[in-house]
């Protein structure tokens, strides 16, 4: 029979990390000899980082042929934009056409034809002037921002 002061008992249960019983981590016991170093050689540190190696391989092509295409598509998209956007200026010319004819038309029996011409083809030549004044003043002011830059 065992005896009272017999202090031989089974070692008590405890909880590990994950909060589950187990039977085999005790607190009164030293922790075990062999550690994860010991179970694996060297060589699967090597392994870890070739995997490593070729996950981010993997990757790197993954995203590659993800900016390739995704730049396909975004040229794609802008020839169409282009060609479309050329169309609406190409009826925006053509309704500007109409509207000077319609001018010219309108003003005839008041001012007489030729003049009604006169009239409409000069006020268009000055307003040509003034967009395209404004418009070299803007390509100046780019040159001269890249004049000092030494480029």
């Amino acid at each position: 029979m065992p005896d009272r002061n017999d202090h031989h008992h089974q070692p008590a249960a405890s909880h590990d990390a994950a909060g589950s019983l187990n039977p085999n981590l005790n607190p009164e016991t030293p922790h075990p000899e062999t550690t994860r170093a010991h179970e694996e050689p060297l060589g699967s540190l090597f392994d870890d980082a070739y995997a490593l190696y070729e996950d981010g391989k993997t990757y790197l092509e993954a995203e590659v042929a993800f900016q390739k295409s995704r730049a396909s598509y975004a040229s794609r998209e802008t020839g169409s934009g282009i060609v479309f956007a050329l169309g609406a200026l190409a009826f925006l010319h053509l309704a500007l056409i109409g509207l000077v004819v319609g001018l010219i038309i309108a003003l005839a029996p008041i001012i007489g034809p030729f003049v009604a011409v006169a009239a409409v083809v000069g006020t268009l030549l000055v307003l040509m002037i003034i967009v395209g004044l404004v418009a070299r003043s803007r390509f100046k002011r780019v040159s001269q921002a890249f004049k000092g830059d030494g480029a």
